[in-house]
């Protein structure tokens, strides 16, 4: 069975483990290797060592300075590029002088410190990697230019880039022609002219004696010369055997600096990206990114892609301009080559010694000559150049080129790309973003998810934008101000999150959006209250609907016995007075979802019940007849035989329930045992419950009360201790009472608070609901009354001042009497001293140890810690430290007033 080998994933960045070490010597040579056969290691060097590659084009003297003053390996790499270029040039210079060659010191000393200074120079203005290598090539070549005779000058330079002394011969002969070809076209009479030309530059009688002595040399020597500058046939030759000779190893050496064609690359790379298109891709990368074969990727991307079914390619592309290591190869998919150079033959001539020292741009500035613009004749070069313009941020052309694939898989996504984005470039002021018209988005699946949820996020903006333009509400239009530009901010944070094509155009468009929303903030953010303030704050009856907030924690207990549970599960509710155990039973039917029906009833209507137990009944099956839309049973067979016809309507109900589930919620449970301390209710009723609440797997009761179950002392509660769950509701956290103060559910809010005011709060209420909605409703009431009734002017924004004189008025304690009587009368309940220890607690807000109480309260420590315990289960006392202290300081204020 014939299998093809696997596609190998190359990799060949530089295997290097450890930075380029100053006391080193085989560095030193490493880095020489480097500068002169593989010039692209120096970047991966820096970014991989370094912190982090700053191309040169971003780069300038301030950045420059930065990096060299705070990254050790920059300063490192830019000092052992100096000792190389020093070093090499004197051991080559003596080298010749043992060949007896003659050598000038003293002018290689000064045109290697002149170089040096200028390579300096550029690397400071671009980055030290490129320094390292054009200055060493500047350094080494300005020794022979200044130390040897004008004919030998470029024959040693080249023969320096050929391999330091086993290329000098070969380098001397390239270097000779390259030496006159700036005199001369071809033959004497251009070399003459070529000859003058310099010596006006340079001296009459220099010039004319170089282009009549080199000028012959010149026509047949110039090819070479190129060829040695430019295309590195010396590196390629090296390499050539190889390829040829080990085809099939992973580890195959591959000329680094040389743009001549590679041996069977291009065809390796085909079968590579046919059999296996990202691992394809990812080998082109690498390619890109350390050798200057582009030319064979080039050819083998675009063959692939010519011969990939409509319906991959866009895909195919899409992954392609992912995250390529050069976007020209992205640009030169939709592009062919030109069978003639746009320029003339002496043009780029002139242009061989800046090549020969910074070969790494002549991808840059040469080869982009060879390539006409992009081309749209084929669905592969046509969404090519759809990412190109993306990434170069031509919309319109985006567009035009994404048009002409539309009807291939997810090319309409791609064209409703291109079109979303022009419409949000085209808005650059606030008016502007607000009128923006959005195309509709495409649906799952997607090929850019990322993309379109920021898409959404910039359609947020527009949406906001509207509102801040047509709202004649400031607190709407200021909140729609926060939110767009909270949208933007995410967006400007987290920009790598984003593809390479589109990164930039989206960046630009949020920071042009924000700088816009930031100049209208001063007048969007001013708030006018012309007019007293809605009080969105709730005192005395139970918080519903949106008003409802920071019992999160309670309702997943709830939802996870009766929504998540297999069978519903009874449970009792317990804290004490005004904690909100009354709002949790009306809201929770919104937290459980329709899946579970909730039936509230509320046991204080039933007062004294002087129909016994019939009227507890008629009153929970009126609830449940509300939930269900199920008559209830009639007033006379309840009177008759009440616990019996109300079993039976439980039956009926539970049949008609399906797969829901029904929760009984009975409020004021104490009521019950009020009723059978009264003789109301027979002393077996808990009993009778107790059945109900075990007969049907989708019927459940919910209890909530002052106590738990276990504390009620009677008998007749004992059935129930192992048949219910206790749920306990104590004190709401710091972060939500904050956003109940801040943010009340009421549209157009116009107050706010300081932090200090809102810490202050819940200093003074611990969380406690009842209290916490009575202070912000007594702020919002003096404020009106300050602004409206004194006529003083007032600031939109509540301080700690407010709240302390809020507080500190006799009117909100005679307000808030309903709880801190109910907190006093139940410690009148229970174990003995309860008033007691309160009273003597209430003048020290540290608190006291248990010592100091008992001998305040004359109580026993036995009986004073059952008392204690007591208080601390009802959430009025806890002990930190070894003293105990009473929680609510508005508490202890009113306790202290006693």
């Amino acid at each position: 069975m014939n299998q093809q080998t696997p596609v190998p994933r190359l990799d060949l960045a530089p295997k290097l483990k450890r930075p380029l070490s100053l006391w080193n010597p085989l560095d030193y040579l490493r880095l020489l290797y480097w500068v002169f056969y593989f010039p692209q290691a120096l970047r991966w060097y820096v970014d991989t060592f370094g912190g982090g590659y700053i191309p040169s084009w971003e780069m300038n003297w301030r950045k420059e300075w930065e990096l060299l003053r705070q990254n050790p390996i920059q300063r490192n790499l830019l000092f052992q590029g100096l000792v190389l270029t020093v070093v090499t040039s004197l051991f080559l210079g003596g080298f010749l002088q043992q060949l007896h060659i003659p050598i000038n010191w003293y002018g290689v000393a000064s045109g290697v410190a002149i170089c040096v200074a200028g390579g300096v120079v550029f690397g400071m203005a671009s980055d030290v990697a490129s320094f390292v290598a054009s200055g060493v090539r500047l350094g080494m070549a300005s020794f022979v230019a200044s130390g040897v005779a004008f004919g030998v000058v470029f024959g040693v330079a080249f023969g320096v880039r050929l391999g330091v002394a086993l290329f000098v011969a070969s380098g001397v002969a390239g270097g000779v022609a390259f030496g006159v070809a700036s005199f001369v076209a071809s033959g004497v009479v251009f070399g003459v002219a070529s000859g003058v030309a310099f010596g006006v530059a340079f001296g009459v009688v220099l010039g004319v004696v170089f282009g009549v002595a080199f000028g012959v040399v010149l026509g047949v020597a110039f090819g070479v010369a190129f060829g040695v500058a430019i295309l590195r046939p010396e590196n390629w030759l090296l390499g050539l055997p190889f390829v040829v000779r080990f085809p099939h190893n992973r580890q195959w050496q591959i000329p680094r600096v040389t743009a001549l064609p590679l041996y069977s690359l291009s065809f390796r790379l085909k079968n590579w990206l046919r059999r296996e298109w990202e691992t394809g891709l990812h080998n082109a990368n690498q390619l890109l990114a350390y050798t200057l074969q582009f030319i064979p990727v080039i050819q083998a991307v675009n063959q692939v892609l010519a011969e990939t079914p409509p319906e991959q390619v866009v895909f195919r592309v899409v992954q392609l301009a992912e995250d390529p290591f050069d976007w020209q190869l992205v640009r030169f998919s939709s592009a062919s080559l030109n069978e003639t150079l746009k320029s003339t033959f002496v043009e780029d001539f002139f242009s061989l010694p800046f090549f020969f020292f910074f070969p790494r741009r002549w991808k840059e500035q040469l080869q982009p000559r060879f390539f006409t613009d992009t081309r749209l004749d084929t669905p592969a070069r046509a969404t090519a150049a759809g990412f190109w313009y993306l990434h170069e941020k031509e919309l319109a052309k985006a567009e035009e080129a994404f048009e002409t694939v539309r009807s291939l898989l997810y090319g309409e996504e791609m064209f409703t790309l291109a079109q979303t984005l022009a419409a949000f470039n085209k808005a650059k002021e606030p008016d502007a973003i607000a009128t923006v018209e959005i195309p509709p988005f495409p649906q799952e699946p997607l090929l850019r998810p990322v993309t379109w949820q920021t898409l959404t996020s910039l359609r947020c903006v527009v949406e906001n934008a509207e509102i801040i333009q047509r709202s004649q509400s400031a607190y709407q239009r200021s909140s729609a101000l926060n939110r767009a530009l909270g949208e933007l901010t995410e967006i400007l944070d987290n920009p790598d999150t984003l593809p390479q094509a589109e990164r930039g155009l989206i960046v630009d468009i949020a920071q042009t959006w924000k700088t816009a929303l930031e100049r209208i903030a001063k007048d969007v953010g001013k708030i006018s209250i012309i007019e007293p303030v809605k009080n969105p704050y709730v005192v005395g009856p139970p918080v519903e609907g949106e008003l409802f907030v920071g019992r999160e924690d309670v309702m997943r207990q709830l939802e996870e016995l009766w929504v998540r549970s297999s069978q519903l599960q009874s449970v009792v509710i317990y804290g004490h007075r005004r904690m909100g155990k009354t709002s949790i039973l009306r809201n929770v039917a919104k937290f459980v979802g329709e899946g579970v029906q909730v039936a509230y009833v509320n046991l204080l209507e039933v007062a004294d019940a002087p129909q016994g137990v019939v009227e507890v009944l008629m009153a929970i099956s009126d609830a449940i007849s509300e939930v269900m839309q199920i008559p209830p049973p009639s007033n006379e067979d309840l009177l008759s035989l009440p616990q019996r016809t109300f079993s039976r309507y439980l039956t009926q109900v539970e049949g008609e329930l399906g797969t829901k589930g029904l929760i009984v919620a009975l409020d004021e449970f104490e009521q019950i045992e009020k009723l059978i301390e009264a003789g109301k209710i027979p002393v077996d009723f808990m009993g009778y419950l107790r059945g109900l609440a075990h007969k049907s797997s989708k019927i459940a009761f919910a209890f909530a009360g002052l106590h738990t179950l276990e504390e009620m002392t009677a008998d007749y509660f004992q059935p129930f201790f192992a048949s219910v769950i206790p749920i306990h509701v104590g004190f709401i956290e710091a972060k939500p009472t904050h956003q109940m103060l801040a943010n009340p559910a009421i549209e157009d809010f116009p107050l706010d608070y300081t932090p200090e005011a809102l810490d202050k709060i819940y200093e003074l209420t611990h969380g406690q609901p009842y209290l916490v909605q009575l202070v912000g409703f007594q702020l919002v009431r003096r404020y009106n009354d300050e602004v409206f009734n004194t006529g003083r002017a007032q600031d939109h924004i509540l301080k700690i001042e407010e709240v302390e004189a809020v507080v500190n008025d006799s009117e909100f304690f005679q307000r808030g009497r309903y709880y801190f009587d109910g907190v006093w009368g139940q410690a009148v309940r229970g174990a003995a001293g309860q008033q007691a220890i309160l009273r003597a607690l209430a003048p020290s807000p540290e608190g006291l140890s248990l010592e100091a109480l008992s001998q305040s309260t004359s109580i026993e420590i036995a009986p004073l810690q059952e008392a204690l315990n007591t208080l601390k289960r009802h959430d009025v006392v806890e002990e930190i430290e070894g003293r105990w202290r009473i929680i609510v300081e508005l508490f202890r204020k009113w306790v202290l007033k006693l």
